[in-house]
């Protein structure tokens, strides 16, 4: 037996935008939430990125299956009057909007307690809620330039930013996590807690490797492309046939069983050059053109068999039509107007009939009302 729905009695109020906390809102939904979406009359901008999916955009169809979607007008009293209303007989109020935006709005956190002592809030920002982080707007790219990931992203030559929206999703999972905690603390206390997350701590906590290196070891890591900065052999090799393959050596065990059966020169790891980590990472130009002389002997697949053979952490270099036909990807479904969309499944699913539909702008917005007036 799985998980069970087991947040089935938990109602969310989410005034979300983009991906950050739409994707929050996603986990909390396929854990049995009530995930009530509000956008603008227009609409959450995310759904107009693209129109690949039925008419929808990529991102959209992803982060907000099993949602529903109410449109209020923020700016008028009704809609306000309504949307405080609608909080206070939620379990958690989800917010990524632009600083200070549910201030200015009127909707004030700590007048909302009084009369709701046990509602959990959670806001996301972008660098925090300081005067200066305040008047400063955050988007993914912009948050992995600034905490200095794309430093450590890239060429030796080129720097660059993580091919999806990173710190979106590493944000939207720290909120997650943050909730679930609240929930617990809830259950112990009886009063619900205030969240403040922002994209910037996030990102700065998981750079935290190359922040050391440049506090203690005499400077963060170079960019390397697809080597590492302090391992070796690690990387991408090449193969007879032109192919690629990357493979990653992780200990002095792993180098002996990679030098006796893959490269056949049992004595190698014997080599002061590449005794240890350090010695090999230091020599490591010369380690690498010895194994891509070996691969040089063999097309990819058998590469890749002898690698599997020996146990040596291994892949290919795939490319995202790779990753649509690769026999480890668990596929599930999005409901679309109707239609049926093949997605990647999240990784950790609730047992049973799961809500699938990615709502219509505002399709909820009736029913919602009838139902909080």
């Amino acid at each position: 037996m799985g998980f069970q729905n087991e947040l089935s009695d938990i109602t969310v109020v989410s005034l979300e935008q983009a991906v950050a906390a739409p994707y929050c809102g996603l986990l909390l939904a396929e854990a049995g939430a009530r995930v009530i979406k509000v956008e603008r009359p227009e609409g959450d901008f995310a759904r107009d990125y693209d129109n690949a999916v039925n008419g929808k955009s990529c991102i959209f169809a992803w982060l907000n299956r099993g949602k529903e979607s109410i449109c209020l007008n923020l700016k008028d009293e009704i809609d306000l009057i309504f949307i405080k209303k609608l909080i206070l007989k939620s379990d958690i109020l989800l917010s990524n909007l632009a600083p200070r935006a549910l201030d200015k709005l009127g909707i004030i956190i700590t007048n909302l307690r009084k009369e709701n002592p046990k509602l959990i809030s959670c806001k996301i920002t972008g660098y925090g809620e300081s005067k200066e982080a305040n008047n400063k707007k955050a988007y993914d790219f912009l948050v992995q330039a600034e905490s200095g990931l794309c430093s450590v992203t890239g060429t030796e030559n080129s720097p660059s930013k993580v091919g999806i929206s990173l710190t979106d999703l590493s944000t939207g999972l720290t909120a997650y996590s943050a909730i679930l905690r609240s929930l617990i603390n809830r259950g112990k206390t009886g009063v619900g807690l205030d969240i403040s997350i922002s994209m910037f701590d996030v990102m700065a906590d998981w750079m935290n490797m190359p922040l050391l290196a440049h506090r203690y070891m005499g400077g963060a890591p170079k960019r390397t492309g697809l080597k590492h900065s302090f391992i070796s052999p690690y990387g991408v090799y090449n193969c007879g046939d032109h192919g690629k393959v990357l493979l990653s050596i992780q200990s002095n065990r792993e180098f002996q069983n990679f030098c006796i059966n893959i490269l056949k020169k049992p004595n190698l790891f014997k080599n002061e050059k590449f005794t240890d980590n350090p010695s090999r990472n230091k020599n490591k130009d010369e380690l690498d053109e010895l194994i891509n002389k070996e691969f040089s002997k063999y097309n990819v697949s058998e590469v890749l068999a002898l690698l599997n053979e020996f146990n040596i952490a291994n892949s290919r270099l795939n490319s995202v039509e790779d990753l649509s036909d690769h026999p480890f990807l668990k596929n599930g479904e999005a409901i679309i107007d109707n239609n049926i969309v093949t997605i990647a499944d999240l990784p950790v699913l609730s047992d049973g009939i799961q809500n699938k539909e990615v709502p219509a702008l505002g399709e909820h917005t009736v029913s919602i009302k009838n139902e909080f007036k």
